[in-house]
């Protein structure tokens, strides 16, 4: 495990775990969402693709990120472990409007200097309306490039709820580490 990506819906804590396992792991982490959004009003990284490549060809990483669509077969090639938080509605829906509703109501700073609004909510590609509707068709994908040959030489490491993947996760220490198996 040296070139991982956590990927899942929004809001299944691909971030929190992703800097997490690249802590015990002694690895770089890597945002993809900071990557992505550079400047104000969301203004993408013209530049996305290059900087992912130049990361992803280095020997160790971990990205919170199942991958933006000009940069996903870059990282899933480049990756030899996917840890696929894969949880229900339940679990992502409170967490994701929790995290919506602080931004929003405390004016955090996120991504380039964005910030989330109140106006956002009523958009179609606010976080909380995305990773409702998405939420079947995000699986879906993550499940078919797992199992995609072009990606085989992939460990995958499947989660369905967080407490198996805190369990995980604490089984975890220093560089190096083997990778304890889970689907659960």
């Amino acid at each position: 495990m040296k070139r991982i990506l956590v990927a899942g819906i929004t809001g299944a804590g691909k971030t929190t775990m992703a800097q997490a396992l690249a802590a015990r792991l002694q690895l770089p982490f890597h945002e993809m969402d900071a990557l992505k959004f550079t400047g104000p009003q969301w203004a993408s990284n013209p530049d996305l693709h290059q900087q992912v490549s130049t990361i992803s060809a280095t020997p160790g990483w971990v990205f919170d990120s199942f991958g933006y669509p000009e940069v996903r077969d870059l990282l899933w090639t480049h990756a030899d472990t996917v840890v696929w938080l894969d949880y229900p509605r339940s679990v992502i829906m409170p967490r994701i409007l929790r995290r919506s509703l602080r931004r929003t109501l405390l004016r955090e700073r996120i991504f380039g200097g964005n910030v989330e609004t109140l106006t956002g909510w009523f958009r179609s590609d606010h976080p909380a309306w995305w990773a409702w509707s998405q939420h079947g068709a995000r699986r879906s994908e993550i499940d078919r490039r797992t199992q995609d040959p072009h990606f085989a030489p992939l460990h995958v490491i499947r989660f369905r709820s967080p407490r198996r993947a805190d369990a995980w996760l604490r089984t975890l220490s220093g560089a190096g580490s083997g990778t304890p198996r889970a689907d659960g």
